[in-house]
């Protein structure tokens, strides 16, 4: 198998301001794999949350993808991949995740069949995916609330966690004013203690608030099961569940596990975080970290297993290098061909069959990251 590997940097149109940073770019890193013609794709993108820079992106990447040669093909290399003999071990989430979306990709095209239908679901997966709101003052969220609603996003996902809590309270009411139709989510990342969120909470499900997510510091999930024993709104654990060990503890105890594949690992630790919680009451949630379609689409294979769907991160983008999951209705597709379904959108007179200037693993070019500047959210 040959891997190339190619960074990009993703603007994105706004900055994107959560409780603990401001983004409005970050890198990207794409490995393809080509094995006897088809190609498969993954994409991972850089995170200071998670301590993974371009630098450590492209040689954890390198390594993994040298890795691939001991296997004759990639549905052998996938199967490794889902055992767990594939990578190596320490080998970041985010990393396992992207090699898994390439070799997905890649089987799926050889086979002539979607991804979705590789893991077990015939019908192609069709879910209303949340919008984010950062955090903005209200006018602003008025104003982007309404937008949104009259583009058919009937899910907002609104930012909280300002020093003031009454301009999140303020952030939420223009947005329930602007949207009255639409579900409304609530994402502090963490930034409450217990008993702020046990003061405020009630006043957010007054406001229409459907949902909650990690609304205290994360660290300790024994604090969060106790808040959402008692909170009056459904509480969803992000930065709390990780991995399937911390959402098999939280089973029964949260309402919701955030299943973001670039934490986790990839679609088939997704998948077993959803057999750990079936049946305990705690529902799953699909979320994702900003990224371009490439990165956001092997979540979409698993959309119709979510009791929310958060996967819009492409949409925050200035431009979005690929295309082939929609979205920008509120609602996302998965892809209708072969392998992932998506394509990237090639500048005029390349060829669009192949990322755009897809090189061969080089030793590693130096570059400056903006670390103040990116975050996971």
């Amino acid at each position: 198998m040959n891997v190339t590997l190619r960074v990009v940097r993703l603007r994105l149109a706004e900055p994107l301001r959560i409780s603990r940073s401001v983004m409005t770019e970050r890198n990207a890193l794409w490995i393809t794999v080509e094995h006897g013609g088809p190609r498969g794709h993954g994409e991972a993108v850089t995170s200071v949350y998670y301590g993974l820079d371009t630098d450590t992106l492209r040689r954890l990447l390198a390594g993994a993808g040298a890795e691939l040669g001991r296997f004759a093909d990639p549905e052998s290399a996938l199967d490794a991949l889902r055992d767990g003999e594939l990578p190596a071990p320490g080998t970041p989430p985010a990393v396992t995740a992207a090699v898994e979306s390439a070799l997905l990709d890649l089987v799926g095209k050889r086979a002539g069949q979607p991804v979705h239908r590789l893991l077990g679901t015939a019908r192609r997966p069709v879910a209303a995916t949340a919008r984010t709101i950062g955090i903005v003052s209200a006018e602003r969220a008025r104003t982007q609330a309404r937008c949104l609603a009259d583009a058919g996003f009937g899910v907002l996902k609104v930012k909280a966690g300002t020093a003031d809590p009454e301009d999140d309270i303020a952030r939420i009411r223009a947005v329930r004013d602007a949207a009255p139709s639409a579900s409304l989510l609530l994402d502090p990342n963490g930034a409450w203690t217990p008993e702020q969120a046990r003061r405020l909470l009630p006043r957010f499900a007054a406001l229409g608030v459907g949902a909650v997510e990690q609304p205290i510091a994360p660290g300790d999930p024994e604090a969060l099961a106790r808040l959402a024993e008692r909170s009056p709104l459904p509480v969803i654990a992000d930065e709390d569940a990780v991995d399937p060990a911390d959402a098999e503890r939280l089973a029964g105890r949260v309402q919701g596990v955030n299943v973001k594949l670039a934490k986790c690992g990839g679609v088939h630790a997704a998948l077993r975080i959803e057999e750990l919680i079936a049946g305990s009451g705690t529902r799953l949630m699909l979320g994702c970290l900003t990224a371009g379609t490439l990165g956001i689409a092997p979540a979409v294979h698993l959309a119709d297993r979510a009791r929310w769907v958060d996967l819009d991160g492409h949409l925050l983008l200035a431009h979005d290098p690929w295309t082939g999951i929609g979205g920008t209705d509120g609602t996302v597709r998965a892809g209708t061909g072969a392998g992932l379904g998506v394509r990237p959108v090639a500048p005029r007179g390349t060829d669009r069959g192949a990322p755009p200037a897809a090189q061969h693993v080089v030793p590693p070019v130096v570059q400056k990251e903006r670390h103040h500047r990116e975050d996971v959210e």
